[in-house]
């Protein structure tokens, strides 16, 4: 059987600060193209550091989530080029009958493409989110093939200080958006469900939590100790010995990264396929 290939670009979106997000997207694609038997290679652009972009030539954008706020570089170049990027993408879709190219779009860039196509309100929180939290699928998103193999609600690791709220939904009918998913109902606390995945277009499709996410890279994270003292004064040592349990559950994040990320890269795989 020959291998079927497919080009993918990463975009760092995390400014030079460590995190463990770009290593789960290079071990999902690693493992995809092992499992499927795909030609799949894969360059990275650091876009807010060094002002890397992709070009149009590849087959599926992987665009990274990353610190500070999405407000702030409103103007900037690299912002500009990655919305250039989203446009191009867009635009070649629009142009070709058959072949199509895909963007999943991680957290930060979640909340940019939310700012760019005026979906909601992109606001900062009361209080830093992290954690593994539960996230409910629209019926829309129930029937959404990225979440092929999800349970309602599903489990994933959530890390922000901003979020999109008040979705416009004229403005998601005008641009053929749809929402996919809302945070937890959290019936004691008197604040609206932040968007946690919207389906910008057919090839387009982005999420607030991070799907990348897996256990080793959770365990490193929290095992840290200054980590580990954040997070026990903000929300308890019992909530941090909670996280620290619910790594090794086959039902939460590690569902989730074995399911989202590779529906993504089967869609894009399966469509060249069939051209």
């Amino acid at each position: 059987m020959d291998k079927r290939d497919l080009k993918v670009a990463i975009i760092d979106m995390n400014n030079g600060a460590p995190n463990q997000g770009m290593r789960g997207i290079q071990e999902i694609l690693s493992r995809f193209r092992q499992e499927n038997n795909v030609n799949l290679t894969f360059d990275i652009f650091d876009l807010r550091q060094k002002g890397e972009i992709p070009g149009i030539e590849y087959d599926a954008y992987i665009s990274s989530g990353g610190p500070g706020s999405p407000l702030e570089s409103e103007g900037e170049k690299w912002e500009n080029d990655f919305y250039h990027l989203l446009d191009q993408i867009t635009e070649f879709n629009e142009q070709s009958q058959e072949k199509k190219k895909y963007a999943f779009l991680i957290c930060h860039s979640f909340q940019l493409a939310c700012r760019k196509y005026e979906l909601g309100n992109v606001t900062e929180r009361k209080s830093n989110a992290f954690g593994i939290f539960p996230i409910t699928l629209t019926p829309d998103g129930e029937n959404d093939e990225i979440f092929d193999g999800i349970t309602n609600p599903f489990f994933s690791v959530d890390s922000r200080d901003w979020q999109v709220i008040e979705p416009d939904f004229n403005a998601f009918h005008q641009k053929g958006a749809t929402l996919l998913a809302i945070e937890k109902e959290r019936k004691h606390v008197n604040l609206e469900r932040c968007m946690m995945a919207i389906r910008f277009s057919e090839e387009i499709i982005g999420t607030q939590f991070h799907p990348e996410a897996d256990p080793v890279g959770m365990k490193m994270y929290l095992l840290q100790e200054e980590k580990r003292k954040v997070i026990i004064e903000t929300h308890g040592e019992q909530k941090y010995l909670d996280m620290l349990t619910s790594l090794d559950d086959p039902a939460r994040i590690v569902l989730t990264q074995s399911v989202i990320l590779p529906n993504f890269l089967n869609k894009a795989i399966g469509n060249f396929q069939e051209a």
